[in-house]
């Protein structure tokens, strides 16, 4: 008598959500609307690297905050050099994202940044409201 074996193999894959920007707040600025990026990722506040860091990228932490745009992009540490861990991953906003969650990251770059390229904006200063 012959027998057949059927083996099933099932495949998971998991998505690290830990990749997600999960808030975003500006510190050390002169005002409320300007300062350091810093972002929350996997409970941890850390700053954004200048790398590949453009004025559409700014423009959503802006609109994320409550800000109708930006109007500068900082580089070199303008507002100071921040602590914790350095935001790498290339965001590829396209301008029209309410929150920087929502931009494209290209993760396969693996830049050297330190904090000396904090990236920081300065926002246009009448908030609006965001639902």
């Amino acid at each position: 008598m012959s027998h057949v074996l059927t083996l099933s193999i099932i495949s998971v894959i998991s998505v690290d959500s830990g990749s997600v920007i999960q808030d975003v707040r500006l510190v050390n600025g002169t005002s409320q609307s300007s300062g350091r990026i810093e972002v929350l990722h996997k409970g941890e506040w850390g700053t954004v690297c200048e790398d590949g860091w453009n004025l559409t990228d700014s423009n959503v932490v802006c609109r994320q905050l409550g800000y109708p745009t930006a109007l500068e992009t900082y580089r070199h540490a303008f507002f100071g050099e921040g602590s914790g861990f350095i935001w790498s991953n290339e965001l590829q906003c396209i301008g029209n994202e309410s929150f920087l969650s929502e931009c494209k990251q290209d993760e396969s770059r693996d830049p050297v940044c330190n904090h000396q390229q904090d990236v920081g904006v300065r926002c246009g200063s009448k908030r609006i409201n965001v639902c």
